[in-house]
């Protein structure tokens, strides 16, 4: 079944392997176990539902929550040829009765719908004709109180296990707390559900937070280095959206607006000329975003901070969708705090909420306050929010990491002192009152509670509240410092704190290293590598063929091919059909819509600028990029089992995982101990014949081996041979 989905995917989306969780995810909706499937942004969870759709046969019904977000994924999957309708208010009624017709004679194999059509009576007799087994809900985060966009009428879609028994439902989402994926459980009252949870991390994301200052200038610098891409700039009030679009107008940038205080058609017209590329840069509020699927924004601005980590975390989410490198900028001001707290507030008093809110509310803002104060790797302190370690000792893909801020001498004397205060003051206060003491500020209530008596009034008080609040919350992120989670956080030592006051335990505080020019910037890997061996004019040229066959067709650039496709064919210059086959993200139908026109401009550009085709030694982009590994006691555990000749299947039972990690822990023991045979896991003759493909095509890509073997051959099977092959660890 896993082959044929291969097959499947390979022949319709051109890839050439799973991502970390997809078979998993695909094999629970093929054996109709209700799922929840939680990854990134980019880390492909359509595909989950959409492959086993065709491979199943009959209707699979996808429930989203906006008409953009479906008209994007049907034309997607048109474009792969792959038969998928959406059912929604913009079709006339001759439309949807052919529309449902086609669903009744079992024409269709995706069906996009609503949350309120889905419970209409009409509907679920159709899904009832047409013997619809599986539910697939997009966005699922919209059904939690907890999640960061809740939307009341995703919580009608608590009654699809009961209006259709038997049926299997499953959730997909990018953003999703522990709390967050318990609550979609129970509201879709999942059962014994398969919870999948990705890496959260998108090293392909710079994350930069800067002190807010100039923010004109600030904003110009940023838009400086990413020249001609597309951009979202965030900003807290609708207000601040008209007043930034005004400058950058006034600047010479093409620039649109976007608020919710808009007439519907003037965001309807504004969101498509961002989808479609006729418009590159947004200055919108939070309410744009989820109807976003363009894959080529290069860069994210936050003018002010956003109201939660998750919130963050699904907004620079929409950069970089393709995998390819992009830039997420913060611009962090103390006042944010204050101001999203009067917002909270008013709201809790203005609306009829439950009890939890506000606390829960202030308690997500102060997450995210701690977050661009920190001075921990910016990915490190961001999987860590969603209970994730991060492995790698620097991410090369943030300012902590890039060097854009620097250590604060006499560190460790400054963290004695805070710690010291906190002790002081009998573990009982907040950070500003922290603050207040050390600075030796003498207001009513410092001098009401005799704190300007202590020995550590006063110890900072050449320093700035806002400077003191930022290394705070800099020990808070390292640990040695604890703030409580209460309706008022208080300030509390641990064993870690002692440490420091004793000298034992070493820290360090950052501050913005202060340049010239702060639109100068050191690049991080993933900004270096994307761009290895492409033919940049080439890239630029294919660029705009896509941009007029786009206008021609209506369908958004990116549904015809991805910014990553189109710098592999940039890279690697194919000459013919055959070539343009390996290509990642061409499947059959592309091939045989845009191959002639493809191959056309490739043999022009290289006739004109004497540049070679069949760029044989291009890097090729990993087809399955996978978390990095650890050694950790599964690992060493799988090793040890294949190297005593246990079978797949055996080390998956022992060791708990997917047939997909443990592969990979088959590939490491064999590169590390480079056994003599692999005959338990691979056929001889077999072996023989995969060895050859390899010797004749290369170990550059798995794509073109299987092909050459009739793909007849598992992509599994493959990979094991290959390991094999390779010089070693």
């Amino acid at each position: 079944m896993i082959d044929e989905l291969q097959k499947l995917v390979r022949k319709h989306w051109g890839h050439p392997a799973f991502r970390p969780l997809q078979e998993d995810a695909m094999r629970a909706v093929i054996e109709r176990r209700d799922s929840l499937l939680v990854l990134p942004t980019g880390g492909g969870k359509s595909l989950c539902y959409q492959a086993p759709a065709v491979l199943l046969g009959g209707t699979t019904v996808v429930i989203s929550p906006l008409i953009s977000l479906m008209k994007d994924q049907v034309d997607g999957l048109q474009a792969c040829g792959i038969p998928a309708v959406q059912i929604d208010s913009s079709l006339s009624p001759s439309e949807r009765f052919a529309y449902e017709q086609d669903v009744r004679d079992g024409a269709v194999r995706l069906l996009f719908v609503s949350p309120e059509r889905l419970m209409n009576p009409d509907f679920c007799n159709l899904c009832r004709q047409a013997q619809v087994k599986t539910f697939a809900i997009d966005e699922a985060h919209c059904i939690s109180h907890w999640g960061h966009d809740f939307r009341p009428e995703y919580r009608m879609l608590s009654r699809i296990k009961e209006i259709f028994p038997g049926s299997s439902v499953h959730g997909y989402t990018a953003t999703a707390t522990q709390q967050v994926r318990d609550d979609i459980c129970k509201q879709l009252a999942l059962t014994n559900p398969l919870v999948l949870v990705g890496n959260f991390d998108r090293p392909n994301l710079t994350y930069r937070v800067l002190r807010r200052s100039d923010v004109e200038r600030q904003i110009l610098d940023i838009l400086a280095r990413h020249k001609g891409e597309a951009g979202i700039i965030y900003c807290l009030r609708r207000r601040d959206v008209d007043d930034t679009a005004a400058m950058l107008k006034m600047s010479g940038h093409k620039v649109m607006p976007y608020h919710a205080g808009m007439e519907p058609h003037e965001r309807k017209r504004v969101q498509e000329a961002f989808i479609n590329e006729e418009c590159d840069l947004i200055v919108a509020t939070v309410a744009f975003g989820m109807g976003i699927d363009r894959s080529n924004i290069r860069f994210i601005i936050h003018a002010s901070m956003p109201k939660s980590v998750e919130h963050y975390q699904q907004e620079t989410g929409r950069a970089g969708r393709d995998g390819l490198e992009a830039e997420c900028v913060l611009l962090h001001s103390g006042q944010d705090v204050m101001t999203w707290q009067a917002i909270l507030q008013k709201s809790a008093q203005e609306n009829d909420v439950s009890p939890e809110f506000l606390p829960g509310a202030l308690k997500h803002l102060n997450d995210m306050d701690q977050y661009a104060r920190g001075a921990v790797c910016r990915h490190r302190a961001l999987v860590g929010y969603f209970g994730q370690a991060y492995a790698e000792p620097s991410c090369a893909a943030c300012d902590i990491c890039l060097g854009d801020v620097e250590v604060v001498p006499a560190a460790l004397v400054i963290a004695q002192k805070i710690l010291s205060c906190v002790a002081r003051v009998n573990e009982r206060y907040g950070v500003g009152h922290v603050i207040s003491v050390v600075r030796g500020e003498q207001t009513e209530r410092v001098k009401s509670l005799q704190h300007d008596q202590l020995s550590t009034f006063g110890l900072l008080k050449e320093h700035s509240k806002q400077v003191i609040r930022d290394w705070i919350f800099q020990l808070i992120g390292q640990g040695v410092l604890v703030q409580t989670q209460d309706e008022y956080p208080i300030l509390k030592l641990n064993l870690a704190s002692w440490e420091v006051m004793k000298g034992k335990q070493k820290i360090n505080l950052v501050q913005p290293v202060h340049k010239e020019k702060s639109g100068s910037v050191k690049q991080s890997k993933a900004d270096v590598t994307s761009w290895e061996g492409v033919e940049r004019n080439l890239f630029e040229m294919l660029r705009a063929w896509r941009f007029e066959l786009a206008k021609q067709t209506g369908k958004p650039p990116y549904v015809i091919f991805s910014d990553e496709t189109l710098r592999q064919l940039a890279r690697v210059r194919p000459s013919n059909s055959e070539k343009l086959r390996y290509v990642y993200g061409i499947g059959d139908a592309k091939l045989r819509t845009y191959g002639s026109m493809v191959l056309s401009i490739i043999r022009e550009y290289c006739e004109e600028h004497g540049v070679s085709m069949e760029n044989d030694s291009a890097p090729a982009p990993d087809p399955a990029p996978r978390a990095a590994k650890q050694m950790n006691a599964t690992r060493a555990l799988a090793i040890q089992l294949f190297r005593q000749g246990s079978a797949i299947e055996d080390v998956m039972h022992q060791t708990g995982r997917s047939r997909s990690t443990v592969l990979d822990y088959l590939c490491d023991y064999i590169r590390l101990d480079k056994p003599a045979s692999i005959e338990t896991w691979v056929a001889k003759d077999l072996y023989e014949r995969i060895a050859a493909a390899v010797k004749q095509h290369g170990a550059g890509r798995l794509k073109p081996i299987f092909l050459a073997l009739s793909a007849k051959v598992s992509y599994d099977e493959i990979r094991v041979v290959m390991a094999h092959l390779s010089p070693g660890a």
